[in-house]
């Protein structure tokens, strides 16, 4: 499915990171990809990721921060702009700048983009992570394009 509509270019390390939200919930498995793709942001997320989502177990509950199997979101689009949260689309994801689980992932592979909103460098928001305990690098699963 995501083969036929999207080109993997490029996935991050995996990081491991301490849950958000909900304290006693496992550690939360996190990496980013950059992908290709003639999809409408919409049509990625509900066409594509939601249907993968779906074929992987995830369920969803009301309780946004439950232990999923997966959770595939559009962190970033180029630099596009969408705040649509009616429709559960809100481009870029507010939570780059202040969330290590996004922002390190996702300099490491584009470190010099800036964000469509700040203006400042994915380094730069991943720069006010380098201390923390919260997350860490996760060398016992590598992830590959294709």
């Amino acid at each position: 499915m995501l083969n036929r509509e999207c080109t993997v270019e490029a996935v991050s390390p995996v990081y491991a990171a301490e849950p958000v939200g909900s304290p006693e919930a496992p550690m939360f498995l996190n990496a980013a990809a950059r992908i290709s793709t003639a999809l409408s942001p919409q049509d990625l997320k509900y066409g594509v990721l939601r249907p993968l989502e779906e074929r992987l177990g995830r369920r969803r509950s009301a309780d946004r921060y439950a232990p999923r199997t997966i959770d595939l979101d559009i962190a970033l689009f180029g630099s596009l702009v969408i705040d649509d949260p009616a429709h559960g689309l809100v481009i870029p994801d507010p939570e780059i700048a202040t969330c290590a689980h996004l922002a390190l992932p996702l300099a490491d592979l584009e470190p010099s983009f800036r964000h469509p909103v700040s203006g400042e460098m994915l380094s730069e928001l991943a720069a006010a992570f380098a201390d923390s305990e919260s997350i860490r690098l996760f060398d016992k699963l590598r992830l590959q394009p294709g």
